[in-house]
């Protein structure tokens, strides 16, 4: 997948011109991640540009944007449970340390996953998983 639509994440959804996008919420949009070390991993997107954080929301979308994540987060944990057996856990997560807008990250966790990686945050993981073209969109 390629495109401009990854400098402008929230505008190309609502554009209808982000690929990943599998529906829009009721105040955001459920993506698929960029990669897929973890199968299943997904991205809530919040629906107005220029929001960088959940406090900018007012309350009411403040609170439909939290629905919004547990709804995509429950999706994930049912697709997960009934596609692999080895699936434990959903976690969510809403960080915005690297990209400039509201979103929040929805990783579902194996018991598969390595030893040392299993029971810590998925941001541990090494660099190579991040980059490596068999897990990238």
């Amino acid at each position: 997948m390629t495109g401009d639509w990854r400098r402008d994440r929230v505008g190309a959804a609502l554009r209808g011109e982000n690929p990943t996008v599998m529906r829009r919420l009721a105040a955001g949009f459920a993506a698929i991640g960029d990669v897929q070390f973890l199968p299943g991993y997904s991205v809530l997107l919040v629906d107005e540009p220029g929001v960088e954080r959940l406090s900018e929301l007012p309350a009411s979308r403040r609170s439909a944007f939290l629905a919004d994540m547990d709804l995509l987060g429950e999706a994930v944990e049912r697709g997960c449970r009934e596609l692999d057996p080895a699936f434990r856990r959903v976690n969510l997560e809403i960080l915005g340390n690297t990209d400039g807008f509201l979103h929040a990250h929805v990783w579902p966790r194996y018991e598969w996953e390595p030893a040392g990686l299993v029971g810590m945050p998925v941001w541990l993981y090494p660099r190579e998983n991040w980059w490596d073209e068999r897990f990238r969109l």
